[in-house]
């Protein structure tokens, strides 16, 4: 196994940090190793404890690390929350070549171009995804390399972020002891994974249900059309779980992923559990039937507020589909519920790739997917070194933060 095929992501959820290990390999991916941990010093997708965080993400990389046997030194982090912002741009340039053939400089300069736009000052660009080029005028081109033109155009949009957000993310990774190859969305991410070129184009909402809150990207036309986060997840879910059988939030949880199902008519009344109550030592028996009771109205308020967002966004007319990611979205009678909630066509993605087969690792796959097909395209090495074997040197010195951000975010993505 070459280290140079090697793309490690780091997914840093609300009630989990998940380590992926993806493994290149005559351009088909396979994912070699994960690791798992649970997430502390988050709430809602925002960190709020650095230490905490960055001990969550080293857990979570020593678990990948010790299944594959590498030692894990760079990682594509995902980013998402209700700070993110997306804008259009228009970038301009003359082709460079005496042959007016366009080649790998003329679309950096192009997308360079795209990317000066003016920001406030506490906002910075995290990703920049080109929607279309334009070679003298004629439009609808997606690569316009070897093509012959004069005047070469880019639309595309503009992903940006708070700094404090970013810096903090970044800072609580390199507190781990790892080097940052590039900050991805993770709505930008799942999209890969999850949506066909169809779904992208005739109007499709991407909705990841994690534990702490719930994102929305919304594509259309083939690309990423509008994006928004809700303060409300499977956490809510779980706490009303504890609420209703008067158990610690640890036990309603086990119980929400053991018999957890979010539609009543799913559930089985001959599917009973014991619950140890709240402040006693007595056990209470409860059948699936009385959990999805619990479950059901949450779920509901859920969709029905995703439905609410989407109509704000502008979107409730256009939308031809739901696609369901996260967690959350792994409860048996999610698909029925949604449909009825949402009264739209409704499927949930998961990655097709043993060992995380599961809703859950949608943005974490995504994101490996992403950087081998978009961040790997206009040389340079934007793939790089991820991992070295446990028996080599150990990892080289790490330049500063600020000197990696000022970096990063000269490359494209």
């Amino acid at each position: 196994m070459s280290s140079n095929d090697i793309i490690v992501s780091l997914d840093i959820g609300t009630s989990k940090v998940r380590a992926i290990i993806g493994e290149l390999s005559n351009g088909t991916i396979n994912i070699i190793g994960v690791g798992s941990a649970d997430s502390e010093g988050i709430r809602k997708g925002a960190i709020v404890d650095i230490d905490q965080t960055v001990q969550s993400i080293r857990n979570a990389v020593e678990h990948a690390e010790r299944m594959v046997g590498i030692q894990i030194s760079d990682v594509y982090v995902g980013i998402q929350g209700n700070h993110i912002a997306l804008q259009t741009n228009h970038g301009v340039v003359a082709v460079s070549n005496e042959d007016r053939e366009i080649g790998e400089e003329d679309i950096e300069r192009v997308l360079q171009a795209a990317k000066v736009v003016a920001l406030p000052p506490e906002r910075e660009i995290i990703n920049l995804v080109p929607k279309q080029y334009l070679v003298d005028g004629l439009e609808g081109i997606s690569d316009p390399r070897g093509m012959i033109g004069v005047r070469l155009e880019v639309e595309a949009t503009i992903v940006t972020g708070t700094k404090t957000a970013i810096h903090n993310l970044m800072r609580c990774v390199e507190k781990a002891g790892l080097r940052i190859n590039g900050v991805i969305l993770l709505s930008l991410a799942s999209g890969v994974m999850s949506l066909t070129k169809d779904e992208k184009m005739i109007g499709t909402v991407l909705v990841d249900i994690g534990a702490g809150s719930c994102t929305i990207a919304v594509y259309d036309q083939g690309g990423l059309a509008a994006i928004s986060t809700l303060p409300i997840g499977g956490e809510f879910v779980t706490n009303d779980i504890a609420y209703g059988l008067r158990t610690q939030t640890d036990q309603a949880e086990k119980f929400k992923l053991k018999y957890g199902c979010a539609n009543t008519m799913d559930a089985a009344e001959d599917v009973k559990f014991k619950v140890t109550r709240m402040g006693s030592n007595l056990e209470k028996e409860f059948s699936q039937k009385d959990l999805a009771s619990i479950i059901e109205p949450r779920m509901q308020e859920i969709f029905q507020l995703i439905r609410q967002e989407v109509r704000r966004l502008g979107y409730g007319e256009k939308v031809n589909g739901y696609v369901l990611t996260g967690g959350a979205a792994a409860l048996p009678g999610t698909i029925a519920l949604a449909q009825s909630e949402l009264e739209s066509s409704v499927r949930i993605a998961l990655p097709d790739y043993i060992g995380v087969k599961d809703s859950s690792y949608s943005s974490g796959v995504g994101m490996i997917q992403y950087v081998s097909k978009y961040m790997g395209i206009r040389g340079g090495g934007t793939v790089k070194k991820t991992a070295s074997r446990k028996a080599g040197p150990a990892a080289t010195s790490k330049p500063g933060m600020f000197e990696r951000i000022k970096n990063m975010f000269n490359e494209f993505i």
